[in-house]
């Protein structure tokens, strides 16, 4: 049955009361087989940096850092949607980026923590998600297969006092396709986007299933409804607000969305270009509270009946309307009742509740180096057998190689009398070599050029070391 929008207090008995497999003490709730540790997410004046761009230093800038993130402060909590937004290059994606982790370079600065405890990011990626805004998927496999190997990598053998068989793992995978509405299509190959396999919106919400399978409690978006129609992005929300509902945080950035998308969200946090916050709370119903906030400044415009809430908070708080109303929209937000409840949320949040304790895992992924093995191996021995025409290549040119020079050193290891001879033998070898080898390593740069970008992102949601990934890849090859 489709998981109906119940209301907070249904989502935190649905919560409290963690399903066993197989229970029949309430209505199972999709997507919550395994249990998990809802988790806050709050983060207090972060500041992010990067070095200044030599172009940048010889337009005159003497700065050595420049800054794209400025004291954002706030605060993501389990069961609430909340929406990153602001104009193309106000920060949205480094933000999150910068909070999930996903940031190899620069200067961080600020608090962030989960649930009270300070952020580690050796432990935070076991527990998190992020669905990038590019759809990365191994195209020869199937959607299930899919979702059996990320399940099979990333979940533990133990949950709480709860055993994790192969059993229950595949029962999850089962229940995370019903909840992101792919069920009906597991069987089908994943593909190359714009050539084969998957829609835009069915590797969209594949990405999020992907993720989900690995029983985050904390999910990252980005941009999960650009480049999608009405309809497709429809469906794509869809599945978030399911994902939402289960009890999991989850935090989207998005760009001009629509009306229905944007009331999907339950919070905002508004950035203006420069990385400022402008405003950070909740939407309320038909966006209510967050319009009250808009039309209490002195000279925005009411926003007219039936307008798209997103676009005109977009357009009342641009750069044109600062230098109108003479204003920096983040210095009001500052000076706001708003803020300052948000600064009281945030030390709330900070402070770790009574009996709990913070995350630990005893190694640094989910399987061993022979399990990371075993799975990498599975999903490239798939990958290989559903390639018949790289295969076919192979097998021909090695038997033209094999034939051609079988020809022209026929019998020659008979006569071995002389050290001419023995040269042309070795140079037989190293021709043979030299041919299938150069073939070889020219036919499997298409396969690798396609794995590469997969491994990039496996590799940083945590599923495996780069070690046993190679040694599968070799060993198939």
């Amino acid at each position: 049955a489709r998981l109906s929008n119940s209301s907070s207090n249904g989502i935190s008995n649905g919560i409290s009361r963690v399903m066993s497999v197989g229970s029949n003490e309430a209505a199972p709730r999709r997507g919550m087989v395994l249990p998990f540790s809802p988790l806050s997410m709050c983060f207090d004046d972060v500041n992010y940096y990067v070095d200044m761009p030599a172009e940048m230093k010889q337009q005159g800038v003497t700065d050595d850092r420049l800054q794209l993130l400025r004291d954002v402060t706030g605060s993501f909590r389990p069961g609430v949607l909340t929406a990153l937004m602001g104009v193309s290059g106000a920060g949205k994606t480094t933000l999150m980026d910068v909070l999930a982790g996903r940031k190899t370079g620069g200067y961080i600065e600020g608090d962030i923590k989960i649930s009270g405890y300070p952020k580690n990011q050796a432990t935070f990626a076991r527990i998190s998600g992020y669905c990038e805004q590019n759809d990365i998927h191994s195209p020869q496999v199937t959607i299930r297969e899919s979702l059996i190997y990320s399940a099979f990598l990333r979940l533990p053998e133990k949950i709480g006092d709860q055993d994790i068989t192969d059993e229950i793992k595949i029962q999850f995978v089962d229940e995370v396709m019903e909840l992101v509405e792919l069920d009906n299509l597991k069987d089908a190959l994943v593909g190359l986007p714009g050539i084969s396999g998957l829609s835009t919106e069915q590797r969209k919400r594949l990405t999020i299933a992907v993720e989900l399978v690995a029983n985050p409690s904390i999910i990252f978006m980005d941009e999960p409804t650009s480049g999608l129609d009405a309809r497709a992005a429809a469906i794509v929300m869809r599945t978030v607000r399911n994902t939402v509902d289960t009890g999991r945080t989850v935090v989207c950035t998005i760009h001009q969305p629509s009306i229905d998308i944007f009331e999907a969200f339950d919070e905002l946090l508004l950035l203006k270009r420069g990385g400022q916050v402008i405003y950070s709370g909740k939407l309320g119903r038909n966006s209510q509270k967050m319009i009250e906030y808009f039309q209490a400044i002195p000279g925005v415009p009411k926003i007219k009946d039936k307008y798209n809430p997103a676009t005109w908070m977009l357009e009342v708080s641009s750069v044109a309307a600062e230098v109108r109303l003479s204003m920096d929209f983040a210095d009001y937000y500052k000076t706001s009742d708003l803020y300052k409840q948000n600064k009281v949320l945030v030390s709330q949040l900070s402070q770790p509740e009574p009996g709990t304790s913070d995350l630990y895992f005893p190694t640094e992924y989910s399987q061993s180096i022979i399990g990371q093995f075993k799975a990498c191996l599975w999903k490239h021995w798939l990958t290989y057998w559903r390639s018949p025409d790289y295969n076919l290549v192979r097998f021909s040119f090695t038997l033209f190689t094999a034939l051609l020079l079988g020809s022209i050193f026929w019998k020659i290891g008979t006569n071995m009398g002389d050290a001419n001879t023995l040269r042309m033998v070795i140079g037989a070898m190293y021709t043979a070599v030299m041919f299938v080898g150069i073939n070889n390593c020219a036919t499997v740069q298409p396969i690798v050029s396609i794995e590469r970008t997969v491994f990039y992102r496996e590799r940083a949601a945590g599923m495996y070391s780069a070690l046993p990934y190679a040694i599968a890849q070799v060993r198939i090859e």
